[in-house]
C-alpha cells in the first residue's frame, strides 16, 4: 500500500478481509499481520504415511487418468477407503498434482469487454421483449433501445414478429432521428438472432455502429435492458391481462415511454429524468436542489450534523465493469464539484413505497 496499491486489492491478494485489517490497525500497537494459524494439529488428521499412501495410489497407473470422483467410488467397490473426495482433491492440490491434462482445452472464463459511457449518443444498449398477446401462447414483440449513459428510451416498437430486418430498419430510423453520425456509436445486446442477424450486421456496419455482444448463456451481460424491462412490466399501471390487439400493446408502450423519458426520475442519475439528462439540463437541476439545501442548513444549522445531501450523477457509467462499480461512484462529485455527503432516507420505507407507488401510478395513469 505504500507504493500505492488500495486497501481492497492488497487484502484480496492476501485472502484476508479488509474488516480484519481495519481491526487490526485499531489494536494498540497494530497494523501487523497478527494471523498464528492452528495452534495444533487436529487428531484426525492424515498422517505422512497415509499422504504417502493416498498419493501412490491416485498416481498409479489405472487412477492417475481419473478424476477424485471416479477414484473414490472405483476403490469403494474394490473394498478400499483412503479418504474423503474433498480430503483427496485438497493433498493434490497441496502436491499442485490439479491440473489440466486431457486432451481437450482447460475450461476459461473470458471477461466480456468492460465499455464506457462518457456522454449521451456513445453507447446504446437493446434487446426484445414479449407482451402477452389475447390468445394464450402468443406474443407481442418490444422492440427497445436505450442510451447507457442517460438511461433515456431512445426508441420503442411493439411489432408482431421478432426479425433482424425489422431491427435493422429500427436501428436506422433511429440514427436518423437523433442524428448520430458515423463511427460514433457503439450498440451492446445479447446473442439473440435478431441481434446477430446478417441484415442487423450489415446495416451496423453501414451507419457506422460498432456492435457489442454480451457472453452466450449469461443474462446478466445487458444490465440495462434488462432493468428497463423490470420497471416496465412491474411498474403500477401495467395491465394484469393480456394486450387486447397490437394496437393497444403499442398505445401503452407510447404512454410508457414518455412518462419513463420525461416524468420518472431515475435513481441512478441522481433522480432526475432521464430527458433530463440526456439533454445536459440535470445540471441545473442540481445546483437549484443544493442551493435549497444550503438555504435550509444555514436557517436550521442545528438539524445538520455533517454535510447537506449530494445531488449528482456519475461522470462515466460502465457497462460489464471490470472492477466493482467504485469507479462509477467516485466520478461523482467531480462533474460538478458537489461536497455533499449526507444521505437523507426515509425513516418509515414501507409506507414511503406505498406512497410512492400510489403517485406513481396516478402519474402514469395522467
Amino acid at each position: 500500500m505504500r507504493a500505492g496499491c488500495r486497501l481492497h486489492v492488497a487484502c484480496a491478494e492476501l485472502e484476508l478481509s479488509v474488516r480484519t485489517v481495519q481491526r487490526w490497525r485499531r489494536a494498540p500497537g497494530g497494523g501487523e499481520d497478527q494471523r498464528r494459524g492452528p495452534k495444533s494439529k487436529p487428531s484426525h488428521a492424515l498422517s505422512s504415511e497415509e499422504r504417502a499412501e493416498l498419493l501412490r495410489v491416485v498416481n498409479a497407473p489405472e487412477h492417475r487418468n481419473l478424476s477424485p470422483k471416479q477414484i473414490v467410488p472405483k476403490l469403494a467397490d474394490g473394498g478400499v477407503y483412503l479418504a474423503s473426495e474433498s480430503t483427496i482433491y485438497r493433498v493434490l492440490r497441496d502436491h499442485q498434482l490439479l491440473t489440466h491434462r486431457g486432451a481437450s482445452r482447460p475450461r476459461s472464463v473470458k471477461r466480456p469487454e468492460e465499455l464506457l459511457a462518457l456522454g449521451p449518443n456513445q453507447l446504446w444498449s437493446w434487446d426484445i421483449t414479449y407482451l402477452p398477446a389475447a390468445v394464450k401462447g402468443t406474443f407481442h414483440y418490444l422492440y427497445l433501445f436505450v442510451d447507457v449513459w442517460s438511461r433515456r428510451i431512445m426508441k420503442a416498437v411493439v411489432l408482431a414478429e421478432e426479425s433482424s430486418e425489422r431491427a435493422a430498419e429500427l436501428l436506422r430510423d433511429a440514427c436518423v432521428e437523433h442524428g448520430i453520425p458515423p463511427n460514433s456509436l457503439r450498440l451492446h445486446s445479447d446473442n439473440g438472432s435478431p441481434m446477430k442477424g446478417s441484415t442487423m450486421l450489415a446495416t451496423m456496419q453501414a451507419l457506422g455502429v460498432v456492435p457489442s455482444f454480451s457472453r452466450p448463456t449469461v443474462s446478466d451481460d445487458n444490465p440495462f435492458s434488462e432493468a428497463l424491462f423490470r420497471t416496465l412490466k412491474y411498474v403500477p399501471d401495467y395491465p394484469r391481462r393480456p394486450f387486447p390487439s397490437l394496437d393497444a400493446a403499442w398505445a401503452w408502450v407510447e404512454r410508457f415511454v414518455a412518462w419513463y423519458n420525461h416524468e420518472h426520475r431515475h435513481s441512478a442519475i441522481g433522480f432526475v429524468t432521464p430527458d433530463q439528462r440526456h439533454r445536459g439540463h440535470d445540471l441545473a437541476v442540481f445546483a437549484a436542489r443544493r442551493a435549497l439545501y444550503e438555504s435550509a442548513r444555514r436557517k436550521q444549522p442545528a438539524r445538520w450534523t455533517g454535510r447537506t445531501r449530494e445531488w449528482d450523477a456519475p461522470d462515466i457509467v460502465p457497462l460489464n465493469p471490470r472492477e466493482s462499480d467504485s469507479r462509477a461512484r467516485a466520478s461523482r462529485s467531480r462533474r460538478l464539484g458537489a461536497t455533499s455527503t449526507t444521505s437523507m432516507a426515509p425513516t418509515n420505507r414501507s409506507s414511503s413505497s406505498r406512497r410512492s407507488c400510489r403517485r406513481q401510478s396516478e402519474a402514469f395513469a395522467s
